[in-house]
């Protein structure tokens, strides 16, 4: 497993990793550690392990620390040595693993042994015009990166859509660096293009890509890095994968999700006549080496290693028959990473159709936590995890929880079942599941034949009546399927408490500011090329908020200039299919263009939801919305 630091939900990202894991700086680490030669590693930061794991190519002599507590410990296999022994080094290097380092080196070159020469990680830096923040190089917004499954095959196409959403928070110019690679790791074209300046969309289509750079068909990934950000560093996109052959196949996936871990989850094993492939794709400039991804059958605690090497950015179509040719739904399948790859994709090939879904991070910093099962009444039902239960007649959902803490032994939960104007009809105690459960719920199952024939939306929530322990990261996949068709689309997400005066923790979770987080700004792209776009909008509440929602659908163009606003009413437990087409006429939503978007924007409560894009010929796709 890769020796590196990431994120967490109590400090953030670690902006380290993404200063030495970038691209360029992995470039630029491989040509300093061929140059330096043998060298003594200097490391006042205690960055030693991160940087010779993704630059394990660097020869060292020895590690120094000027901490006289660090020394004797054993960072990144060296023991450390006292800084003051570094001039005996028998070495023509010496690496000092800082960044702006200036002031301490200039210290450090009457320590130097002789003849030695003095680098520092100020050598493998971004160029400045990279730079968001000049002067303060570990900054988060210096580093405002996100990956990108993309394709172009000659069967499927795939187009990112986003909006300059860091325009709202004050930026006033963002551009977008652009590196594309093959499947091989090798780089396919590298570019630059402003996003709008104001809080457009911005669209990447890979048909337009591979036109204009002259490209073969490719299936690879993209990295993204945007320049002149504010508020904060998280690049969103919403991305669709498109038939372009007349085939049938449509899907959609929410943002990649920037940070490596250790183990995802949510994988789901196939039906008979299916076909499951998870799309490696190696996130750094180090090779993934044989045994260092594997599989295992959740909760079996018996993962089946693939031993093949994946080179640096190369990208690995694992049919999860190779490891696991038995494993069928509903089992579930959880990917141990080795810290090698952001939230992979997952591609599902049935019939002549296809659909693409991700799996989620499964925490390592989680334990049980015994507040939920006391949770003070004013927290209502506590935490929810909503979900759309599609028009019945045309579509079958199916719910399967998904285990996604690696300490979680059991989920004790519970279905309720509400109609758009919110009344609950179903209330079904789903039992304490255990870790390797295979308990998929057909809603079919659990409804009146006549129930919900124009959609609603169900919640997940935990039932505490046979005991059983809770974390607050419950999570779970949805699957919807064309009775007709035999289309599909599936997507997953995790709880929140939502629309509660009072906080337990961090919830309410508030995308600005403080919890309580009674608000809503959800983006939904358009249609392209006949698709329509839609959203399944669901008002939950873990207590009674206020009756109904005041939300407004604000229609923006591919320049951000705000062209029409149209505002519905959800009932509190209720939900909405909206349209774009429902509300705005045709001629304005020609204005917005196919790179324009529907801010979905409520003060009064927050709203969670799912959008997708309908073809004409009966595909869908159905994914979470993001956010800014």
């Amino acid at each position: 497993m890769l020796d590196i630091e990431t994120f967490d939900n109590t400090r953030g990202g670690n902006v380290v990793y993404k200063a030495l894991s970038h691209p360029l700086a992995a470039r630029a680490l491989a040509a300093l550690a061929e140059r330096a030669g043998p060298v003594a590693l200097f490391d006042p930061d205690g960055i030693a392990a991160p940087l010779l794991a993704l630059c394990p190519s660097l020869e060292i002599e020895g590690l120094y620390v000027q901490d006289t507590q660090a020394i004797g410990q054993v960072r990144a296999g060296h023991v450390a040595r006292a800084l003051l022994d570094l001039p005996h080094a028998r070495v023509g290097t010496v690496l000092m693993a800082a960044f702006d380092a200036g002031r301490v080196a200039q210290h450090l070159r009457g320590l130097l042994p002789p003849g030695a020469e003095l680098l520092t990680l100020d050598e493998v830096k971004l160029p400045e015009a990279w730079l968001t923040v000049q002067g303060r190089y570990l900054e988060a917004r210096n580093f405002a990166t996100n990956f990108v499954f993309f394709r172009d095959d000659g069967h499927f196409a795939t187009r990112l859509t986003t909006a300059n959403y860091w325009a709202g928070y004050g930026a006033k110019a963002v551009l977008f660096q652009h590196i594309l690679f093959g499947r091989g790791g090798q780089v396919l074209a590298e570019w630059a293009q402003p996003a709008p300046a104001q809080p457009g969309g911005y669209v990447l289509d890979s048909q337009e890509i591979r036109a204009r750079f002259g490209l073969k068909p490719f299936t690879g990934q993209l990295f993204i890095h945007a320049i002149g950000v504010a508020g904060h560093d998280v690049v969103k996109y919403a991305l669709d994968t498109y038939a372009t052959d007349n085939g049938a196949s449509l899907s959609c996936t929410h943002d990649a999700n920037a940070w490596p871990s250790a183990r995802f989850a949510g994988l789901p094993a196939p039906r008979e006549d299916e076909r499951v492939i998870l799309w490696v794709q190696n996130s750094h400039g180090v090779s993934i080496p044989p045994g260092g991804l594997a599989l295992d059958r959740m909760g079996a605690d018996s993962p089946v290693a693939l031993e093949e090497e994946i080179p640096p950015f190369a990208t690995r179509a694992l049919d999860v028959a190779e490891l696991f040719p038995n494993l069928r739904w509903p089992a579930q399948l959880e990917v141990r990473s080795g810290m090698h790859i952001v939230r992979p994709r997952y591609e599902v090939a049935q019939s002549g159709r296809t659909r693409i879904a991700h799996v989620n991070v499964e925490r390592a910093d989680l334990q049980p936590d015994p507040g939920i099962l006391a949770l003070h009444p004013a927290m209502g039902r506590g935490y929810l995890l909503p979900f759309p239960v599609l028009p019945r007649g045309r579509f079958k959902t199916t719910a399967l929880p998904t285990p996604m803490v690696e300490t979680e032994r059991d989920m004790p939960l519970r279905m309720d079942v509400f109609t758009p104007d919110g009344e609950k009809i179903v209330e079904k105690f789903l039992g304490r599941l255990p870790r390797n459960h295979d308990c998929a719920v057909d809603l079919d199952d659990v409804l009146p034949q006549d129930a919900l024939p124009d959609g609603g939306h169900a919640e997940l929530a935990y039932d505490f009546r046979e005991g059983g322990e809770a974390d607050g990261w419950m999570h779970a996949l949805f699957r919807y399927e064309d009775r007709a068709n035999g289309h599909a689309a599936e997507s997953s997400f995790g709880a929140h408490i939502f629309n509660t005066l009072m906080t337990y923790k961090n919830e309410p979770q508030s995308y600005t500011g403080k919890p309580p987080g009674l608000s809503t700004r959800l983006f939904l792209k358009l249609g392209f090329g006949g698709r329509e776009s839609f959203c399944v909008l669901i008002y939950p509440t873990s207590a009674p908020w206020v009756e109904s929602s005041s939300t407004d659908l604000e229609l923006y163009d591919a320049e951000g200039t705000l062209l029409e606003t149209a505002r519905i009413h959800i009932a509190c437990s209720g939900s909405k299919i909206v349209r774009p087409a429902q509300y705005f006429s045709p001629s304005t939503l020609k204005v917005a263009g196919e790179a324009g978007y529907v801010l979905i924007r409520d003060t009064t409560c927050r709203l969670f939801g799912f959008h997708g894009l309908e073809n004409e010929a009966g595909g869908f796709s159905l994914d979470h919305m993001f956010g800014f």
